[in-house]
């Protein structure tokens, strides 16, 4: 049986007027590598927010590994949880070593116990690097990693990772990746948001979030399956002016490059359309992407 650790119900976050999450409802488990994807403004930050004690939802449940997230209870939640932005976290002007001894004093880390976790830390992301290095001097990639070792130097149970990767090369962030997924393994549960679609392949589930709402959540393979099926098709013109697809039968026509997705509504007699666009495109059927399963729920006609 799954250990809960993050318990999400009928969370809702309004300022004013203006309501940034709406009533959404989910839950992850111990070890679990979740994932948050929409669009900017979709309410992933604000989520982020309420569930590390930075903000109080308006209204709904919220329990972080058995403390419910109320008024009084932040400091607790904060013991639970580390977090990492989108935006770089540690001060260029210090040292790597500088950057940990202030992030230890704000946690009141006994000395002994944070020199020993700093150097687990440092173990586990390869830094042999001397620690009076300016944070500014370090590439990218190893910023990023000393940030993440930055919000695990207090241990917490749940990580949230805004954006993690961007801007850094392909490398570097494969090689973080490599680290989520060892954080996992090691019981840790990790949210993370991202708009890079092949690393929310690496996600054991993802929610979907469009205009404050939860659309779907399952894992990448579930959500390909239930929104496409075996129905997608990739269109490559074979002549300047290709006849195209009849509108009415058309579900999903999404340009990819120089070719396009297709998908057909529901009933449509599938073998006759495909008979009839042959002359003028190259078709394949293909299986979907997360990319295609983004674009449907999140960027589609009902947003």
């Amino acid at each position: 049986m799954k250990n809960i650790i993050v318990d999400v119900k009928n969370m809702s976050v309004w300022f004013g007027d203006f309501v940034a999450v709406r009533n959404v409802s989910f839950n992850v488990a111990s070890g679990e590598i979740f994932g948050f994807l929409g669009a900017n403004g979709a309410g992933k930050t604000t989520t982020i927010r309420v569930l590390c004690g930075l903000l109080n939802a308006s209204s709904g449940v919220v329990i972080i590994d058995n403390i419910r997230a109320v008024p009084g209870q932040e400091y607790k939640i904060k013991k639970k949880v580390g977090y990492m932005s989108q935006r770089f976290t540690l001060y260029d002007d210090l040292s790597v070593q500088e950057n940990f001894d202030f992030m230890a004093a704000l946690h009141q880390l006994d000395n002994d116990v944070y020199v020993l976790r700093r150097q687990k830390l440092m173990d586990f992301i390869g830094f042999d690097s001397d620690l009076r290095t300016l944070v500014k001097n370090l590439p990218g990639g190893i910023k990023q990693q000393v940030a993440l070792c930055a919000a695990l130097l207090h241990n917490p149970k749940i990580i949230f990772l805004d954006e993690p990767t961007a801007g850094v090369s392909p490398q570097a962030r494969y090689k973080f990746w490599q680290l989520i997924q060892e954080l996992a393994k090691d019981g840790k549960t990790v949210f993370v948001t991202t708009h890079y679609m092949d690393e929310a392949e690496n996600c054991h589930r993802i929610a979907l979030m469009r205009a404050g709402e939860i659309v779907a959540v399952d894992s990448p393979a579930e959500l390909k399956r239930k929104t496409f099926g075996d129905t997608l098709f990739r269109l490559l013109p074979k002549v300047p002016k290709p006849m195209w697809p009849i509108p009415d039968v058309i579900d999903i026509w999404q340009p990819y490059g120089a070719a396009y997705h297709l998908k057909f509504r529901d009933g449509v007699n599938v073998a006759r359309q495909l008979r009839g666009l042959k002359r003028d495109w190259e078709i394949a059927q293909i299986p979907p992407s997360l990319e295609d399963v983004f674009v449907r729920l999140v960027e589609g006609k009902n947003r």
